[in-house]
């Protein structure tokens, strides 16, 4: 079969591709909304 260390080396890889995903969607959610969390969180911490 396959050797453990490209098994280890797999999995590393897998997790960099999702990190890297879960980091563009944020990213583009950032770009799209980030005006409007910004007031939101302005008129939150204005009421407290």
């Amino acid at each position: 079969m396959f050797p453990i260390r490209a098994v280890r080396g797999q999995g590393l890889v897998e997790y960099a591709l999702i990190l890297v995903l879960v980091a563009i969607i944020v990213i583009v959610i950032l770009a799209v909304f980030g005006t409007q969390l910004g007031e939101t969180y302005s008129t939150i911490v204005s009421n407290i």
